[in-house]
């Protein structure tokens, strides 16, 4: 959906993680459901959508997140939904994590899931609504021996953790919170030549991805503080 005016857009989200991957399907998915976007990564490229505003910087550093919700508001006047796709990743035994491992993947994972939050429910709260996403994974719920990721656990886990404290701190204020923990997910940072492979490791034999998930807890005005396994049954164990 490209040449939008401000009056068609529906909803406007803002998604972190947005220049590939999962965060730049989502925003395609976003968009195409006529929502405004505002896109934030270190490496994102300007738009011309008009729809489609680009903020690129650190997620971990609190000016990133400041620009980001200040561009949201400047072009599109709210925000209806963050979508915390941002994440590390690092598959070591936990022994051998070094420090900055350690800051790396807390510093995005946590820090940066912490800023951007806290200024997107507040603006959310002047509007009475909202809806915060959190992509967590299955990981933290089923660890896989062959795949070692205590610091992924550790964070994501408290993800996990924070999404239900805040569905409850902020139910009777018109703000949902939410997760998707997905599975093995179809990005840039896999092989093609190895979904195969990895489909394998899920009970349904195959990989996807999780933008119809979000779409839904978007419309599904009755759920808060759900963790969503989206993972070919990976959550429900092997």
């Amino acid at each position: 959906m490209t040449g939008a005016t401000l009056g068609d857009l529906q909803r406007v989200a803002i998604i972190t993680g947005a220049s590939q991957g999962i965060g730049a399907g989502l925003s395609a998915a976003f968009r195409r459901a006529g929502s405004g976007v505002v896109g934030t990564s270190r490496s994102i490229r300007a738009s011309d959508d008009p729809g489609f505003v680009t903020v690129q910087g650190d997620i971990a550093e609190v000016e990133t997140a400041g620009r980001v919700v200040a561009q949201a508001l400047d072009r599109f006047g709210r925000i209806d939904c963050l979508i915390n796709d941002a994440g590390i990743f690092i598959a070591k035994p936990f022994v051998d994590y070094s420090g900055d491992d350690f800051a790396a993947v807390t510093s995005v994972n946590l820090a940066g899931f912490f800023h951007i939050t806290q200024r997107v429910i507040r603006q959310m709260l002047v509007q009475g609504s909202g809806h915060v996403v959190n992509l967590t994974t299955s990981l933290v719920e089923q660890p896989d021996r062959d795949a070692p990721s205590a610091l992924t656990a550790l964070t994501k886990g408290g993800v996990a953790a924070a999404t239900r404290a805040l569905a409850a701190e902020y139910a009777t204020q018109g703000i949902r919170v939410n997760a998707v923990a997905p599975g093995v997910i179809r990005t840039p940072e896999h092989d093609p030549a190895s979904y195969e492979t990895i489909a394998d490791r899920h009970p349904l034999g195959r990989i996807s991805d999780v933008a119809d998930a979000i779409l839904y807890l978007e419309g599904a005005t009755f759920v808060t503080g759900e963790i969503l396994h989206v993972d070919g049954g990976w959550g429900a164990g092997r």
